[in-house]
């Protein structure tokens, strides 16, 4: 039957006004609203009806409209986010928000929900935001004061990678009046700006559906682009034909890698990954060929046409096996991408020494980030003539010279403008789709937007390292650490992208954050024929502290002393020596992080209603078929890049006649809180309130390199930049009105837009007059540049900066079916010092929330190459409804050059939480796993079996 394309009439009630408009019957409601209507409110995530993030309710149901069809709403009335605030201005004014919008002052009507979302910080990077409001607006019509199970149950199918869904769930309750607080951590007494929890600068525009992302963005004459994918994981390419593709009606332009003007490979570290493949491909979501059409239909139509004649080669699968000596060459120099060698003292006297020695293997799987944003990129021609690329990523000056040198440009003929960008946590550092949109536009002469499905960037973008780690521990029977030797083997994938980074990180850090005098570590990140992996929170750290503090609990079992007593008794402590040798001299809160999860074991947990308490935590309480314990354990990981790698990041601030201020910085802001951040600081330096600055970020014309947003490093860097740009401003106007004023400069005081002193006063904005009658500006940039440090194997700090941690879980194991949940996790994070503890928080319960999905659920699936997790249905991320109950103490071990103090909490939230639940069920069910994710299948049977390991 042929398929109808005759446009339809739709007519409906949208935010309460008739709406009619022609469509294509083949649309969904989600397209009709984004793409015909322009309410971008309204997200796209998955195209499954598995993520929530384009949900809208549809006559009180919520409704995922990403498959419904649009013809199907006739005659229904649909509320998108957008209505929400319509709604709210013609009612309840006491949700009337003071809200600074392009540098004016605006009262914004908001519905309470989502005046709730933003007073408990529950937006992050907002893309999911929408769709999570509009779920819980149908639950609250329904329900107006729903229990927290009531809550949890109508929320499961909306997803939140950032926020950890306390917050989410807090807002809810507030919403219903069932909360008046915002519940936070303890920190230290804040000053003006810094250190005060205070609202995103971006969460109205998150809340209310008028925040763009990069797919929100539409020109004229724009065309559409689609990417031809290898689809099969090693062959060599034998013959392209793309010309039935470019006959094809409404196709503007087919490209290949001749067609490519100037280097065609790119890559961050090293330059090994083709812009699209000429002569062979190295795993199924390679790039062969580009289209550029009027409609993505279209597009998708050309790509299926382009017929690759292949010679499919030997697969390599697995790094282990592609060390072998006579494994199939990936590429030319080999499948060693890099050996990584630590080495400090003596490792055969440290295990000489040691009363025990446990000795095990552990294996983690390759995991995706499943941002909630697919990739999407946008190229046109700016109005100077530049080619402009717009594009949610963390490193847009790292984008802007690979665009460049991949079209032959010079870097100041690119333009990267960097736009919201809805989750990255790593995996938006390499180029996706920029530089074919790039080409594209170069080729056509039009705007192209390159929207990646989700299984294409499932298939696509690069993952978390696979590894396989054995590592040996040796100890004294006082508990004293003698020895570590490790070695592990990680899987790279098919090109570099930041492997060996990362590979370099899990192998300083395969240690843990204790003190050792005899270590030997090795590592070898190893090329196979799966999809690449490169940067994923944690960096490597994540895996290698799963094998070290594993074996840190078999250890203390063996000597017999208690593991939180065994790690307080060797964590790193100031004067104390990394695995390098580094010499710690500040900020090291180790052992503050154990004794403050310590008090929290000793509280009573629910079960059915009734109270327990552990005399031993761990140790089994058994409650019918269910039995409970406490697992514990620690990390550390270093703030920024170093290893002797140039650490920069610039800020820029101007103050203006109005009496506000603009800070831009170029690092990206990825859902952290970065922007909160650089207006906090300049806001304390300025003596300005919080509302009177705004932010301008990631553009690589009008912001200064802010350096990759990685290694928990913006707070620090561009924090510091934005920090001493202010300073500098601040600088200027004290040396005008000290002048006009006759008033010595150490006199006069910045407060609340006003200076003065020796009762004089002046505001801000008369100040800023005055500079500019004196010819000056009052403006000023700065290039911050960290302390250095040395690379690995050299003399010196490798890193300037580190952050601590440790955790515990409580679980609950049914003995029955040998299915795990998580009850509570208490965490203890040394952040150095909190520049927004909501930000912060959210943060930390966000880490910990990806850490029980890396954990308890979550593995991409390949094999021989082929990629089996190609749908967000396949890949199992945590809901609202695996979420514990989360404890979290903040300590603030300043170290001396962070700004106020602070380092970075990014990474560090995430990364001991897998350890802290395997133990735990190692502790509650006699079984220790040694393989991620656990499955619970795999731990009934080993049980069953009496053996005490899941291999």
């Amino acid at each position: 039957m042929a398929k109808d394309t005759k446009k339809k009439e739709l007519t409906f009630i949208l935010n309460g006004e008739e709406t009619s408009l022609e469509i294509d019957p083949s649309k969904t409601l989600a397209e009709v609203l984004r793409y015909d209507l322009g309410l971008t409110g309204t997200k796209i995530g998955c195209n499954e009806a598995e993520c929530g993030s384009c949900t809208v309710i549809i006559d009180g149901e919520p409704i995922t409209s990403c498959v419904y069809p649009a013809l199907k709403a006739q005659g229904a009335a649909v509320t998108t986010i957008e209505g929400l605030s319509s709604m709210a201005a013609e009612g309840d004014e006491e949700e009337v928000v003071e809200h600074q919008k392009d540098g004016e002052k605006a009262r914004v009507h908001l519905h309470p929900l989502q005046k709730a979302f933003i007073d408990q910080g529950a937006t992050q990077c907002g893309f999911c935001t929408p769709g999570m409001i509009m779920t819980a607006k149908a639950l609250l019509d329904k329900i107006p004061k729903p229990t927290e199970e009531q809550i949890k149950t109508a929320l499961k199918d909306t997803y939140c990678r950032c926020t950890g869904y306390r917050a989410i769930l807090d807002a809810v309750k507030q919403a219903s009046g069932q909360l008046d607080d915002v519940l936070l951590p303890k920190t230290k007494q804040p000053l003006s700006a810094v250190g005060q929890p205070l609202p995103r600068p971006d969460a109205v525009e998150k809340v209310d559906g008028s925040a763009k992302f990069a797919d929100d963005y539409s020109f004229p004459g724009m065309l559409y682009g689609a990417t031809k994918r290898a689809l099969v994981p090693h062959a060599k390419i034998l013959n392209i034909d793309v010309s039935t593709a470019k006959a094809l009606d409404g196709v503007h332009g087919v490209l290949t890698a001749e067609d490519i003007p100037g280097d065609k490979h790119h890559g961050l570290i090293y330059n090994d990954w083709p812009v699209l493949c000429s002569d062979k491909v190295r795993y199924v979501g390679d790039a062969v060929a580009i289209v550029a059409a009027d409609t993505p239909e279209i597009a998708k139509k050309a790509v299926e046409l382009i017929e690759v004649e292949y010679e499919e080669l030997e697969v390599v699968p697995d790094p282990v096996l592609a060390a072998k000596e006579d494994a199939p060459q990936i590429h030319a120099k080999g499948n060693l991408l890099k050996h990584i060698h630590v080495s400090r003292g003596d490792i055969e006297k440290g295990f000489a020494e040691a009363d025990v020695v446990v000795e095990n293997t552990y294996h983690t799987p390759t995991t995706d980030h499943v941002f909630l944003e697919p990739e999407c990129s946008i190229a046109r021609y700016g109005e100077d003539g530049k080619l402009e690329v717009y594009v949610g990523s963390q490193i847009p000056f790292e984008d802007r010279r690979q665009i460049a040198k991949s079209l032959g440009l010079e870097e100041e003929q690119v333009r990267v403008r960097g736009t919201l960008i809805g989750g990255g946590f790593g995996g938006k550092e390499d180029i996706a789709g920029q530089i074919h949109a790039a080409l594209l536009t170069q080729k056509t002469g039009k705007p192209v937007k390159i929207l990646y499905s989700r299984r294409e960037s499932l298939l696509a973008h690069p993952k978390r390292h696979a590894t396989v780690i054995t590592i040996k521990t040796g100890a004294k029977r006082d508990g004293t650490l003698t020895a570590v030797k490790a070695e592990l083997y990680g899987d790279t994938g098919d090109y570099a992208s930041l492997g060996d980074k990362v590979m370099t990180r899990a192998t300083t850090h395969a240690a843990g954050p204790y003190n050792v005098d005899h270590v030997k570590i090795d590592c070898y990140a190893m090329y196979t024929n799966n999809p690449p992996a490169g940067a994923f929170r944690g960096f490597g750290v994540t895996q290698s502290a799963f094998a070290v503090e594993s074996n840190m609990d078999i250890l203390a079992e063996e000597i017999g002393i208690d593991p939180l007593e065994f790690r307080r008794l060797n964590a790193l402590r100031v004067g104390t020596k990394t695995t390098t040798g580094q010499v710690l001299k500040e900020s090291v809160g180790m052992e503050k992080s154990i004794d403050a999860i310590e008090e929290e074991l000793k509280e009573p947990f629910d079960v059915d209603g009734v109270a327990y308490r552990f005399e031993d935590p761990w140790k089994p309480l058994q409650v019918g078929e269910k039995v409970y314990a406490w697992g514990m354990a620690s990390a550390y990981k270093n703030t920024g890049l170093g290893g002797g790698a140039p650490d920069k990041s610039g800020a820029e601030v101007e103050v203006f006649e109005d009496g506000t201020a603009e800070v831009r910085a170029g690092g990206a802001e990825i859902g952290q809180g970065l922007v909160g951040v650089v207006v906090q600081v300049t806001a304390q330096e300025l003596g300005l309130p919080f509302e009177k600055v705004k932010a301008l970020m990631s553009d690589t014309d009008l912001t200064p390199d802010g350096g990759p947003t990685t290694a928990s490093r913006q707070t620090y860097t561009s924090g510091n930049a934005a920090r001493l740009a202010a300073g500098k401003v601040r600088d200027i106007l004290l040396g005008v009105v000290s002048e006009r004023l006759d008033i010595s400069p150490n006199t006069l005081h910045f407060r609340e837009g006003v200076i003065s002193g020796n009762g004089e006063s002046v505001t801000l904005g008369q100040a800023v007059k005055w500079v500019q009658e004196e010819g000056l500006e009052a403006k000023a940039r700065v290039m911050y540049e960290a302390p250095q440090t040395q690379p690995l194997g050299e003399p010196g700090d490798m890193h300037f900066a580190y952050s601590y941690a440790s955790q515990a879980a409580l679980v609950e194991v049914n003995t029955g079916t040998g299915e795990v949940k998580v009850l509570r996790i208490v965490g203890a994070f040394d952040v150095g010092r909190a520049i927004n503890p909501m930000a912060l928080l959210g943060q930390i319960e966000g880490g910990a929330a990806m850490g029980i999905g890396n954990c308890l659920t979550e593995e991409f699936i390949t094999e021989d190459g082929q990629v089996y997790t190609d749908r967000l249905g396949h890949y199992k991320m945590p809901s609202i409804k695996h979420m514990p109950e989360f404890v979290t103490h903040v300590i603030e071990e300043e170290t001396e050059e962070g700004p106020y103090g602070a380092k970075g909490v990014g990474e560090i939230s995430s990364i001991p939480t897998s350890p802290a639940i395997t133990n735990a069920i190692a502790n509650a069910y006699g079984v220790r796993v040694k393989r991620l994710p656990v499955d619970q299948d795999r731990l009934l049977r080993a049980k069953k079996a009496g053996k005490s390991t899941v291999e």
